[in-house]
C-alpha cells in the first residue's frame, strides 16, 4: 500500500485547510487509515482515524470540534478537514493505514505511512 498526503500549507490561525490522503496497491476499503502529526522537537501524535466503514471517528481533544475525518472508498482517499487552526496546530501532518486490528491511537499498529505534508500556522 502506498500512501500520498497533500494539502498542507501556510495559513492564519483561524483559517481553515483540507488534507488528503491517496491510498494505492491495496483494497482501501478494507483499511483502518488516520492522521498523526509531529511537530518540531516532539513525538508523534495521534490526531484522528476512521473505521474501515467509516461509520466511526475518533479525535485526539485537542482537535475535536475543530477537525473531521472522512473518508471516500470509490476514490480510495481520506481526507482531514481541520478548521478553527492554531499556532499549535503546526506539524508535519502523515496519514496512515491499518491492516489488521482496530488500534486507532497507537502509531505502532499501523502498518503504512505516508511521507507527510507540512501544516504552518501563523499568529
Amino acid at each position: 500500500v502506498q500512501l500520498q498526503a497533500s494539502g498542507g500549507g501556510l495559513v492564519q490561525a483561524g483559517e481553515s485547510l483540507r488534507l488528503s490522503c491517496g491510498g494505492s496497491g491495496g483494497t482501501f476499503s478494507s483499511l483502518v487509515m488516520g492522521w498523526f502529526r509531529q511537530a518540531p522537537g516532539k513525538e508523534r501524535e495521534f490526531v484522528a482515524a476512521i473505521s474501515r466503514s467509516a461509520v466511526n471517528t475518533y479525535y485526539a481533544e485537542s482537535v475535536k470540534g475543530r477537525f473531521t475525518i472522512s473518508r471516500d472508498s470509490a476514490k480510495n482517499t481520506v481526507y482531514l478537514q481541520m478548521n478553527s487552526l492554531k499556532p499549535e496546530d503546526t506539524a508535519v501532518y502523515y496519514c496512515a493505514a491499518q491492516i489488521r486490528g482496530n488500534y486507532y491511537y497507537t502509531p505502532s499498529r499501523y502498518n503504512y505511512w505516508g511521507q507527510g505534508t507540512l501544516v504552518t500556522v501563523s499568529s
